[in-house]
C-alpha cells in the first residue's frame, strides 16, 4: 500500500475501531490503548501509529455521516484511495454493501484547497455503474407519527420548515438520533423530524456529537439506545 501499511494491518484495524465503536454503544467498558497494544505487537508498529490510523477512520466515518469513537478525534490526512480501502473494510465488517462516497468526497475537499484552479470541464454524459447496496426496510407509520408531532417546526433549532413541498406540507426529514447502520431502532422513541440544515449537521457537522444531548433534554419521547 502506498503508505507502507498492509492490507491485513489496515483491516485489523478498522475491526478493532468497529469493535470499539460498537462497544461505546452499548457502553461496555474497554482500554482503547490495550488494543493498540495488541495491534502493535503483532504487526511491529508503535501503539501511536496505531491510534492515529483509528483518527483516520474516524475521518472517514464523518465523511459517511456517522459517530465516531470518543477520543479518537478525526484526523484528516487521509488519502482518497486509503479513505475507499477503509470504506469497504467498514462495510465488509458490518456485512452490508454501501455505494462508496469517501474517496470522492475527499477529492472534493483537495480541489476545493487547490489555489487558482481551472475551470473544470466536467461530463456532458456522465459514466454510470449499477451496484447492490443495503437498504433498512421502515416503518411509514414512524416517520408520519413524528412528523405529525413537529407540528411543521425541526425539533433541532425549533424554527418552521424552511418551505412546504409539492404536497404542500412543511418539509421536513427525519433522523434516527442514534442511526440505522449503528444498530439504531426504527421507532418514534429513536427518530426526530427535522429541517434539512439540521438533519446535514448532525450527519455531517463538525460538532455533530455535540447536537444530540440536547434533543434527549428537549424531547421527551426519546430513549437513549
Amino acid at each position: 500500500m502506498s503508505d507502507g501499511w498492509s492490507k491485513e494491518e489496515l483491516q485489523a484495524s478498522v475491526e478493532v475501531y468497529m469493535e470499539m465503536l460498537r462497544k461505546e454503544r452499548d457502553d461496555q467498558h474497554f482500554v482503547k490503548k490495550q488494543y493498540y497494544e495488541d495491534l502493535a505487537a503483532k504487526f511491529g508498529r508503535t501503539v501511536k501509529a496505531f491510534e492515529y490510523r483509528m483518527q483516520n477512520i474516524s475521518y472517514v466515518m464523518t465523511l459517511l455521516g456517522r459517530g465516531w469513537v470518543t477520543g479518537l478525534k478525526p484526523a484528516k490526512n487521509v488519502g482518497a484511495n486509503k479513505a475507499a480501502e477503509i470504506e469497504a473494510m467498514i462495510a465488509d465488517v458490518e456485512g452490508r454493501q454501501s455505494t462508496p462516497v469517501a474517496a470522492f468526497e475527499i477529492e472534493v475537499r483537495e480541489a476545493v484547497n487547490k489555489k487558482n484552479s481551472h475551470k473544470p470541464e466536467g461530463s456532458r454524459h456522465p459514466a454510470t455503474h449499477s451496484s447492490a447496496i443495503t437498504q433498512y426496510q421502515r416503518d411509514p407509520a414512524v416517520k408520519a407519527w413524528v412528523l405529525q408531532q413537529a407540528q411543521g417546526k425541526c425539533e433541532s433549532c425549533a424554527q418552521p420548515a424552511p418551505f412546504n413541498g409539492t404536497d404542500g406540507r412543511p418539509f421536513l426529514e427525519l433522523h434516527h438520533v442514534r442511526q440505522l447502520t449503528d444498530d439504531g431502532s426504527d421507532t418514534v422513541t429513536n427518530a426526530v423530524a427535522l429541517c434539512p440544515n439540521c438533519h446535514r449537521a448532525m450527519h455531517y457537522g463538525e460538532n455533530a456529537r455535540s447536537l444530540v444531548s440536547p434533543l434527549y433534554n428537549r424531547i421527551p419521547r426519546l430513549v437513549r439506545e
